[in-house]
C-alpha cells in the first residue's frame, strides 16, 4: 500500500480522509446515511477503498456525496475512535439510522 502522497500537497500529518454518503443493502431499499473513515495516500484511492470496504459490509450500491481531508483530530465519538481506527490502517464505516 501507498503511505506517501502523490501529490503536491505537502501535508504534514496523516492524510485520513471522511466521506460522506449513503448506503443502500437492497435493490430499490432505504439508504443508510453513512461516513467513511480511512487514511489513503490521494482521494481517488479513498474512493476506491472506502467502496470495496462497503461492498464487503453488504451494500450492493453506495452514493459518495462528499469527501475531505480531515486536519485536526475528532474529539466526539463515534468519529474519534473511527479517526483512531483509520490511523491503523482500518476502514471505518459509520451508519446512521
Amino acid at each position: 500500500m501507498i503511505t506517501e502522497p502523490d501529490n503536491d500537497n505537502n501535508f504534514d500529518g496523516p492524510m485520513v480522509f471522511i466521506i460522506i454518503g449513503k448506503g443502500y443493502e437492497t435493490d430499490g431499499g432505504e439508504g443508510v446515511d453513512l461516513h467513511v473513515m480511512l487514511k489513503a495516500p490521494d482521494d481517488d484511492t479513498a474512493v476506491r477503498e472506502a467502496l470495496n470496504a462497503l461492498a464487503e459490509e453488504g451494500f450492493i450500491e453506495a452514493d459518495l456525496d462528499q469527501i475531505g481531508m480531515l486536519t485536526e483530530v475528532p474529539d466526539e465519538e463515534p468519529h474519534a475512535s473511527a479517526y483512531q481506527g483509520a490511523l491503523e490502517g482500518e476502514v471505518a464505516i459509520i451508519r446512521f439510522r
